[in-house]
């Protein structure tokens, strides 16, 4: 009799185990927490055999704790088939950092042939554009300003290239060519 009722029990203490361990999807993460179980019948080191020839249960010798199922923890029931949804933390959002390309006008230097001035475009630390705002113009100034303007301006100009300026001379251009290395390190100095 007592065999059926530690079998009884211990397989109702399984159960419970069970069902907690499986339980529904909301209750997994409280499952996995729980202790594991332990075994409810005792061994039969743990029963001394009955001198009482009556019939009656033999009685331990030694007490055995039983461990109880551990409560579950609270938890909302949802019906089967529909999905539970988290709000998402807000998004903080910033503003893009502001472009640090600017740009940046030298002095303006006369020569003989007339007024050179030059601005470059400074990304960041470097130059990423030059342009001449002013050359010589008229007669052969027009070819020679041409010139300096086709060696030094642009993206992909020399300015860019060597990112100082420390430029060649163009040929039959000196007096314009000095003029915007003069304009161009003025605009240099200024915007470093």
């Amino acid at each position: 009799m007592r065999r059926a009722l530690l079998a009884i029990t211990g397989l109702a203490a399984s159960t419970t185990a069970l069902v907690v361990f499986k339980g529904s999807p909301g209750t997994t993460q409280v499952a996995q927490n729980l202790p594991t179980a332990q075994p409810v019948n005792p061994t039969p080191q743990d029963v001394e055999p009955s001198a009482d020839p009556s019939g009656v249960a033999p009685k331990p010798s030694k007490t055995t704790d039983a461990p109880t199922s551990p409560k579950p923890t609270k938890s909302t029931a949802r019906p089967s088939g529909t999905r539970t949804t988290t709000k998402a933390a807000p998004r903080t959002t910033t503003k893009a950092p502001q472009s640090t390309t600017r740009r940046v006008t030298g002095n303006g230097f006369e020569n003989e042939y007339g007024y050179v001035q030059v601005q470059i475009v400074v990304s960041g630390s470097r130059i990423v554009e030059a342009v001449a705002l002013s050359l010589p113009s008229g007669g052969e100034s027009d070819i020679h300003s041409g010139d300096v303007r086709n060696r030094y301006d642009g993206g992909g100009g020399e300015v860019v290239q060597k990112q100082n300026a420390n430029l060649n001379t163009v040929s039959g251009a000196t007096e314009t060519s000095n003029s915007y290395k003069q304009s161009l390190r003025s605009a240099i100095e200024q915007a470093f």
